[in-house]
């Protein structure tokens, strides 16, 4: 009963996907629509049950290999709040496409079902469990557009390399157990801590982890799957890869390095602090010769992604604390601007071109503010959340000694500045390049605007996210 109290909003979002694909099947092309509601309704269900847990004593279950604690309880109600949007701004855009099947939704739930998982996960095998069940989810989500031969090759492209970064993680972890005799990571912490001569094993173990993980995460060098999936998938399926499993990545990094693997901190920070600086310089420069805004937000990612790993290279909880609040206000901060394009988008038009967005103010208003707000808090500029969640890490890796690093960041967020300030540029100084009237719907609008809004108040006001951040590392 103890299990099942734990894993509650895991085991009702996955019957209710269940539910949702089996009802999927028996509806009426007109009556699609429903989908869409009953996979909000299960979102919003599984929200509940999750912040029910809020405040719950720290606790395992399944003989140690799923935990409940306050990093858990917090990432995942997050992690459900940025689908529900994501799914809210793809609506339309998935009707207009007839890719607004049942099977959509339900795989968009099992990803988030996975993230869930990997979050709580406290052993290798239900870390391993949760990334397959995202990621098998996002290859089939990015090929659902069937009559795009560009989704098609996107899709296969992030299988290969998905493929081949989970086995770099498998082997690592492989290498790990033969270590250590045990896949549960406490355990793994424990006899790395007590018994020295287990660590060389480890070590190697810990080299193709970081890969896998880098993999996963699209740091440099490791990113050459993130353009062409960006560019090649579905806008919305676009929206859903960048935001929520950036979350759910950082979870991961935390439980495999931090939780199982803090005795080799002095490792594994050498060669994140590389990847690191390697992922804001690439990112940021590559990112400046880009036209397609798609592939701009993807060098974009590369670069932030740069900055997340820099709050775990600290290693320590103002650090962990720091790259946590980061993690989250790029999600939905991500999740704003990819709202927009979704918006701009329609029936036989994808909003691709930088110049799509040229003169968008006098198209519509809300977009082109929200766009603005969304550019200005990636480009770290206050009072937007970006620029405090940037200080942070910065801040943090400072503190540590890694002078060099947060040196990089500060040069590399001043180039990146560039790229996220010209498409204000475009917005509100250039001509609009068609006339067409921009109206999304109504529930649509209200979503951009409170996103918007969150992005403002959260930078003025950033202890509502990082007091909760700061609890999770006590």
């Amino acid at each position: 009963m103890d299990n099942i109290q734990i894993a509650t909003p895991e085991i009702f979002l996955l019957s209710a996907t269940c539910l949702v694909l089996v009802i999927g099947l028996f509806l009426k092309p007109e009556q699609r629509q429903l989908n869409y509601w009953m996979a909000q309704a299960s979102l919003v269900v599984t929200l509940f049950l999750s912040y029910q847990q809020t405040g719950h004593n720290p606790v395992t279950g399944f003989e140690g290999a799923y935990s409940l604690d306050a990093m858990s309880v917090s990432l995942k109600c997050w992690i459900l709040i940025v689908v529900i949007g994501g799914f809210l701004y793809s609506r339309d855009y998935l009707s207009e496409r007839q890719i607004a099947r049942g099977e959509y939704y339900a795989l968009g739930l099992f990803a988030t079902a996975g993230m869930m998982i990997m979050v709580s996960a406290n052993n290798m095998l239900t870390v391993y469990l949760g990334l397959e069940l995202l990621a098998l989810s996002l290859y089939a989500m990015v090929a659902l557009y069937r009559d795009n031969s560009d989704s098609s090759e996107a899709a296969m492209k992030y299988f290969v390399l998905g493929a081949l970064a989970s086995g770099m993680l498998l082997y690592g972890m492989s290498m790990i157990y033969g270590a250590t005799g045990s896949l549960d990571l406490q355990v793994i912490g424990d006899v790395l801590a007590g018994k020295s001569e287990r660590s060389t094993g480890a070590r190697f173990g810990l080299v193709f982890v970081i890969v896998g993980l880098a993999f996963k995460l699209g740091a440099v060098p490791f990113h050459m799957w993130v353009p062409d999936v960006y560019d090649g998938a579905p806008t919305s399926v676009t929206l859903f890869i960048s935001t929520a499993p950036k979350i759910a990545a950082f979870a991961m990094i935390i439980r495999l390095l931090v939780d199982g693997m803090s005795t080799l901190h002095a490792d594994w920070q050498q060669m994140l602090s590389i990847l690191a600086a390697l992922s804001m310089i690439v990112g940021n420069l590559v990112a400046i010769a880009q036209t397609n805004i798609k592939r701009m937000l993807a060098y974009s990612t590369i670069s932030h992604v740069g900055f997340l790993l820099m709050g775990i290279v600290a290693a320590n909880a103002q650090g962990y604390s720091a790259s946590m609040f980061y993690a989250i206000t790029y999600a939905f901060t991500t999740m704003a601007a990819f709202g927009v394009l979704l918006a701009l988008s329609r029936n036989g038009f994808e909003a691709t071109s930088l110049q799509d967005l040229a003169g968008l103010a006098k198209r519509n208003k809300l977009l082109a503010v929200v766009m603005m707000l969304a550019m200005i808090s990636l480009a770290g500029v206050p009072p937007m959340v970006g620029f405090y969640a940037k200080l942070s890490v910065l801040r943090a890796v400072i503190d540590t000694g890694y002078l060099w690093l947060a040196i990089v960041a500060v040069v590399m967020s001043v180039v990146g500045a560039f790229y996220y300030l010209r498409i204000i540029k475009l917005m509100y100084f250039d001509e609009p390049v068609e006339s067409v009237e921009v109206s999304p719907a109504g529930d649509v609008s209200l979503g951009l605007s409170v996103n918007g809004l969150a992005v403002l108040a959260f930078g003025i006001f950033p202890g509502i996210i990082m007091s909760a951040c700061v609890a999770a590392f006590v």
